[in-house]
């Protein structure tokens, strides 16, 4: 463990046996509403900055934290699967 900026920097193993980060976040208060302060570590390492948007799901392991929007995945994941079956007719289209 060690801490870096305010911040608590856990190292553990998750079920895989693998080494993972945890970094320690405390709550603050924010105007009328509660919040966290992200280390600039997480931030950068993210691709973060001043006005992005964060998601937050729920897994079988807890909570997770991502930049990006798994509804917008699910979208792409179908699109991909689209341009696949019909690449022929989308090139046709590019013409």
């Amino acid at each position: 463990m060690r801490v870096n900026g305010g911040f608590t920097r856990l190292r553990r193993y998750n079920g895989r046996n693998n080494i993972t980060s945890m970094i320690e976040l405390k709550l603050t208060t924010i105007g009328n509403s509660l919040g966290v302060v992200l280390p600039k570590e997480a931030l950068v390492r993210m691709k973060l900055g001043k006005g992005d948007t964060l998601y937050i799901t729920e897994t079988p392991e807890g909570y997770r934290l991502t930049p990006y929007s798994p509804e917008f995945e699910s979208q792409m994941t179908a699109a991909r699967k689209i341009m696949k079956k019909r690449r022929a007719v989308l090139r046709e289209l590019a013409k």
